[in-house]
């Protein structure tokens, strides 16, 4: 009879030996989509490139998601679990979602961010908020750029709103127009909240733990005192206990014999 777990091990070691492959191409695919927006006027044969570039991630995305499934144990759970990745390979031909592949950096970072669940936390937040600040703006950007009555036309201007809406300030200088571009802010308001969320809850938990840090050393530093005390109250029973036992030494009334002899 076969082990259950003989194919959640080979999937694992299947990640374990792609997760630095898929991280460079998801860095390339950045890269390739990222390089038509900034450069408009980029030459045909480069645009070509990029648009291959981005389909072959693609594909190496998809046959990494179809080999994990095959090797899973229990295919519906892991499916269940990967609904990211799902998503990641089902959604090609909306380019901003494209940029979802990238959430395979923070999976890297995650597995190297050591077993502190906060270290983990901090790592997500900070790598989650630069990949977010950088893809939104390419996304609005492209999105906007060109369309009737848009108002953000250069990177610049597309980082500064994102600024200002993933912090949830929105000065409203600069807004999309497009339906694309709304979506795209959309997202970006709910990553906005669930950023800022996380930061206060990590804060919290940071600030009850060193709470209960100081009142452990408090508490420690309170039993040493009333163990030295239990010792000396100790040690002065020993000391009073030895004192009376030499009082008392000898068969009841030698004491009074001796001294009518030496008055004798």
């Amino acid at each position: 009879m076969a082990d259950p777990t003989t194919g959640d091990t080979r999937r694992e070691r299947w990640e374990r030996g792609t997760e630095w492959p898929l991280t460079t191409a998801a860095v390339l695919f950045l890269a390739a989509y990222a390089w038509p927006i900034l450069e408009p006027d980029l030459a045909t044969p480069w645009r070509w490139l990029c648009n291959v570039l981005t389909w072959v991630t693609w594909v190496a995305f998809a046959v990494d998601f179809v080999v994990r499934l095959t090797l899973a144990q229990r295919r519906w759970q892991f499916v269940r679990t990967h609904l990211l990745d799902l998503a990641v390979v089902v959604l090609p031909l909306f380019r901003p979602l494209r940029l979802l592949r990238l959430v395979t950096l923070l999976s890297v970072l995650n597995r190297h961010a050591g077993r502190s669940l906060r270290g983990r936390v901090v790592i997500y937040v900070s790598g989650a908020t630069a990949l977010v600040m950088l893809v939104s703006s390419l996304a609005i950007l492209d999105a906007e750029r060109g369309a009737e009555d848009a108002n953000i036309e250069t990177y610049g201007g597309a980082l500064w709103w994102s600024f200002a809406t993933v912090t949830t300030v929105g000065y409203g200088d600069q807004y999309p127009v497009t339906t694309t571009g709304r979506v795209i802010a959309a997202g970006l308001m709910l990553a906005g909240i669930a950023l800022l969320g996380i930061i206060t809850a990590t804060f919290a938990s940071w600030l009850v733990q060193r709470v209960e840090e100081i009142e452990d050393e408090s508490a420690a530093a309170t039993r040493q005192d009333v163990q030295a005390l239990v010792a000396e109250i100790a040690a002065l029973r020993a000391e009073v206990a030895r004192g009376t036992g030499h009082a008392g030494d000898g068969p009841p009334g030698t004491g009074s014999t001796a001294e009518e002899a030496a008055r004798r």
